[in-house]
């Protein structure tokens, strides 16, 4: 083998990039079992203990570089949502309204009627909707002009009335993809602020959309809130810290008793319920508690910057621990805020920020300041609001902002409605950047008497409650045009702050379109069935390589757990996410992986029964595969690629997976099993490739499968005829992916009555929401359309309550709406109309496309279409099948057969494994046509598909095999995904045998047999 000196070095730098990118995974996991061990049960504390050490080293690699908890978190393998609970949710930004506003809400008939017949054409369109409204516009008034319409205070220097109205619609299209930007910056901002571990924000292909993964979350109701919110942009005037700081001091002092009296008032009540056992247990509790606060205040993390430098410097001093704890009686505040003072602590800093806390303490000084007592001690024009941005490199620390509230009313002093403009750009001295800002007439004069008051004094720039800058005032500013700069703002710094300004004059409020919740407690259980099932179809895939090629099944193995390492190694590597689906696709190649070793086995089997020797076997054997396992292979990947294309969420993790896991099955199974042999060659031993029981397996077959060709076409036309008959009256039960529409799973203490709940739920929604048992009969996955078109902000919540309220007969009183949402409903599903038609359209390009680009594959290396036709009617034969079975069986068995992006990802999945079996049949046909020029082309045929029973055999049972452990095993959200990869292998295998290769017999002509099948073109 040429090149090993490289191949070498290629695996063991693989190897090891693979086990430094997994290391942040061990010492992260690490971290949180001490976390665990520490808190005994109770999550509070876990935290606790999380926050603390969250910026501590934990892992020193090889003494080159400490790595922080946080750092290791970072890069750590993660877990979908489906693994470890949270919330996914799609966004679309409201261009509509983008629109509305720049036109400032015209009350012309036209412009109306354009708007609302641009929205029905977006309904059955893919189109952008700027475009849309445009041609609308058109239809309605063919001589209208936009500019008349546009041509408003905002837009004055870009439109005036001679302006066309493509002119219009392009700047309007500037404004809208503007807008998003803006949307995008701002739910990132909020987003960020949230305190959710690992949170994800992209935008997704469809410029207006938006795609937000929050791991973790408790809360729906408030990230719905904080997600859909229109921007909120002022500018306040501000105290001194000077002007504040006594009443801070007063604060801790009042703060302190409160917190003596509550404890003397623990004691009492204690004292007074010691006699009854009931009260006496209710007390216990609350003690317990009340411990458990304190200790959790006593492992706080103060390192960083503190007023007490005692606290920090005894803080994990065992001795000091009574001085620590004194001081955090007697500075309550003090220890949770540091007030902003010098260095010697002698003089107070000057500016509007009155102190900083941990980004882990902001909550408590939130509740300490909110105290009715402690409130009443600060002036009631006071606001306190946090910044933004941390004021610190490692991201941990927030100030805190005195806002001055100077109207009567208590709004801002100007808000973000007078901004015309806002744009970044360099600074004077070119050494940092600033945002430039213009304002409207009205917002110019007011702006002026505001900078005129302060002058030496800073205004703050506050959105959405959390202050973004605080620049110092120099002098009065005229003409509504200030700047910016500061805090070594970067250009890109400068871009998102100036994206932020002008989202104050173009309010985009966005509106979730699709949603899935996911609560811990099931994602826990789909961890362990998906380890469960992972690790029993992996044994038996060793035992069966073993028991089937001997020693070189050991080598197999070898390349088998090289393959699952990488692949893993991989996906922590590109930061990908590892979902249900994705340890479906990682299961799915080890079932397909064991393909490529098993056509080297059986080339290498036959090259030793024509008498070759042991080296000359293996090398010839390999040479001979190559064929067969790149074109194999390279089907499924491009079938991997078109699904990551056009999947989303989870399925693009099913593929990302099963396309890592192929080119990784190629590498290990091409190379590093070469790499064995020739190292057991060097050493003169030799490894058997069969045991006495399989030696002649599929030996001298003699199956006629062109000549039983009739009756296989025969047979599949009565099954698809079937199938299309169940379409045509049955249909499909398709979910919420492809109609829309909400999901609700909820899990009882006890078996349930579907048609029970679903009378119960009718009376409060009005309709009969569909009930079907999910899994064990305890269990039901509801389905429903109510209110799904709604553009009311809370209708989602409002859904769920009335799903509650239905089911509260059965719950039973005891059950709150809280404990309903965090322990009975197990998971939630919302896809709004529109993403459902465009998952529609996606399936349908996904398939489309699948079947064109194989054609096309097929056409340029056989360079022949009638192999491309055989392969492709195969395909369609084998998705036919499938379908028709779902339709024929999806009220018959016990398990949901739901389709859904799931269901088009099985089918995807079955196209290439189908495929892949046909391909490896027709290269057997083209190499036999070289060998054996006087034959028929049915004798030919017959062989080369007698010939590929062994290797078909093998892949097909070992796939079927996993498939099945993860069917039995995988848990209920997979199963019926699961079921339709399993009749996809039995019938791509049929299809391979008994479709494809007769198909291209009977399409080529007999006096072209030589030319097709020896692949030449007619000239």
């Amino acid at each position: 083998m040429q090149n090993k000196g490289f191949i070498k070095v290629f695996a063991i730098a693989l190897a090891l990039v693979s086990i430094y990118q997994l290391s942040f995974t061990y010492y992260a996991n690490k971290v949180q079992k001490d976390a665990k061990e520490y808190a005994n049960g109770d999550k509070k504390l876990e935290r606790v203990y999380l926050d603390s050490i969250e910026n501590e080293p934990v892992y020193n690699f090889i003494g080159l570089r400490k790595f922080t908890y946080s750092e290791c978190k970072d890069r750590e393998l993660n877990l979908g949502l489906d693994l470890k609970g949270g919330m996914n949710v799609t966004l679309e930004v409201s261009v509509v309204d983008v629109i509305k506003s720049l036109a400032n809400y015209s009350k012309d008939t036209t412009f109306i009627d354009a708007i609302n017949l641009a929205k029905k054409m977006q309904k059955n369109s893919q189109e952008d909707f700027v475009d849309l409204f445009g041609r609308a516009f058109e239809q309605i008034d063919p001589n209208g002009r936009l500019a008349a319409i546009f041509n408003t205070i905002e837009l004055k220097d870009r439109i005036n009335y001679n302006s066309t109205n493509e002119e219009v619609l392009n700047i309007i299209r500037t404004e809208t993809e503007s807008a998003i930007d803006n949307s995008f910056n701002i739910l990132r901002s909020r987003i960020d602020r949230f305190g959710v571990a690992q949170p994800n924000i992209q935008s997704l292909e469809q410029k207006s959309r938006i795609l937000v993964e929050l791991p973790g979350i408790k809360d729906p109701e408030r990230v719905r809130k904080l997600l859909q919110g229109t921007a909120n942009l002022e500018f306040w005037e501000t105290y001194e810290n000077s002007e504040i700081y006594q009443y801070l001091l007063e604060a801790n002092t009042k703060i302190k008793e409160i917190e003596e009296a509550e404890k003397a008032l623990n004691k009492d009540k204690k004292e007074e319920t010691q006699k009854n056992e009931e009260v006496k247990k209710e007390e216990t509790k609350k003690i317990t508690e009340n411990l458990t606060e304190k200790v959790s205040k006593e492992d706080k993390d103060t390192s960083g910057i503190s007023l007490l430098d005692k606290i920090e410097s005894d803080s994990l001093n065992v001795d000091s621990l009574n001085a620590t704890q004194n001081l955090l009686k007697d500075y309550p505040l003090f220890s949770v805020l540091q007030p902003r003072v010098s260095r010697d602590g002698k003089q107070l800093l000057q500016g509007a920020a009155i102190g900083y806390s941990h980004k882990k303490d902001t909550a408590k000084v939130n509740a300490y300041l909110n105290i009715k007592q402690v409130k009443a001690l600060f002036p009631r024009n006071l606001k306190l609001l946090w910044s933004a941005k941390p004021i610190d490199e490692a991201g941990n620390f927030f100030e805190l902002v005195a806002i001055k509230i100077t109207s009567r009313d208590g709004r801002a002093a100007l808000d973000g409605n007078v901004i015309t403009n806002a744009r970044a750009e360099f600074g004077q001295n070119q050494a940092s950047a600033e945002v430039s800002l213009s304002m409207n007439g009205e917002g110019a004069k007011i702006w002026a008497r505001l900078t005129k008051e302060n002058v030496g004094r800073q205004i703050a720039i506050v959105l959405d409650n959390y202050v973004r800058s605080h620049p110092v005032v120099n002098q009065e500013i005229k003409g509504g045009r200030s700047s910016i700069s500061g805090g070594g703002m970067d250009i890109k710094e400068a871009k998102d702050l100036a994206n932020i300004l002008k989202s104050g004059k173009l309010p985009a409020p966005a509106k979730i379109i699709e949603e899935a919740i996911v609560g811990p407690s099931l994602g826990h259980e789909a961890i362990r069935s998906g380890l469960i099932s992972f690790v029993i179809a992996f044994i038996v895939v060793l035992i069966y390589m073993v028991f089937y090629y001997n020693h070189a099944g050991w080598v197999a193995n070898v390349a088998l757990l090289t393959n699952i390492f990488f692949i893993i190694g991989v996906l922590a590597s590109l930061g990908a996410v590892l979902t249900l689906p994705g340890i479906a696709g990682i299961i799915l190649t080890i079932g397909m992986s064991v393909d490529a070793n098993v056509l080297i086995y059986e080339r290498i089997r036959e090259e030793l029964k024509a008498g070759k020797g042991y080296k000359l076997a293996i090398n010839d054997g390999y040479q001979n595969a190559y064929s067969a396992i790149i074109d194999a292979n390279i089907t499924t990947l491009l079938t991997a690629i078109i699904l990551y294309y056009f999947g989303k969420g989870p399925i693009q993790g099913f593929a990302t997976t099963l396309g890592i896991g192929i080119l990784s099955s190629l590498f290990t199974a091409i190379f590093i099993t070469r790499l064995i042999f020739i190292g057991f060659m060097k050493k003169n031993r030799v490894l058997k490739f069969d045991t006495s029981l399989t030696r002649n397996f599929f030996k001298n077959t003699h199956i006629d499968f062109i000549g039983m060709r009739k009756f296989f076409y025969g047979l599949s036309i009565i099954i698809i005829v079937i199938g299309l008959f169940s379409l045509v009256t049955r249909g499909l039960n398709k979910g919420v992916d492809f109609v829309g529409g909400r999901n609700y799973l909820v899990r009882f203490e006890q078996p349930v009555n579907t048609n029970q709940l679903q009378e119960l739920l009718k009376n409060v929604y009005g309709e009969a929401p569909e009930v079907k048992i999910f899994g064990n009969n305890n269990q039901v996955k509801i389905t429903t359309k109510y209110m799904i078109n709604s553009e009311a902000l809370d209708a989602d919540d409002q859904v769920e309550e009335l799903l509650y309220e239905g089911l509260k007969p059965v719950l039973g009183d005891k059950v709150t709406y809280q404990n309903f949402k965090d322990n009975y409903r197990m998971s939630s599903q919302k896809v709004g109309p529109t993403i459902a038609d465009d998952i529609k359209d996606s399936a349908y390009y996904a398939v489309f496309f699948s079947l064109l680009v194989i054609f096309l594959y097929i056409l340029l290396r056989f360079k022949n279409w009638q192999f491309g036709m055989g392969a492709i009617l195969a395909l369609m034969h084998d998705v036919l099948i499938i379908i028709g079975l779902f339709s024929l069986l999806y009220s018959v068995l016990p398990f949901s057969l739901e389709v859904d992006q799931a269901f088009i990802a099985a089918i995807l999945t079955v196209v290439g494994y189908s495929i892949n079996d046909t391909v490896v049949v027709f290269d057997r046909i083209r190499e036999y046509i070289a060998l054996y020029k006087k034959r028929e082309r049915k004798e030919i045929m017959n062989s080369a598909l007698n010939s590929t029973l062994s290797r078909t055999f093998n892949t097909s049972m070992s796939t079927f095999v996993v498939l099945l452990t993860i069917f039995i095993l995988g848990g209920e959200t997979i199963r019926g995904f699961i079921f339709a990869l399993m009749i996809g292998v039995v019938v791509g295998t049929y299809s391979s045998l008994f479709i494809a290769s007769p198909i291209v017999y009977d399409t080529v002509k007999k006096d072209e047999t030589s030319r097709v099948l020896k692949g030449k073109r007619r000239r």
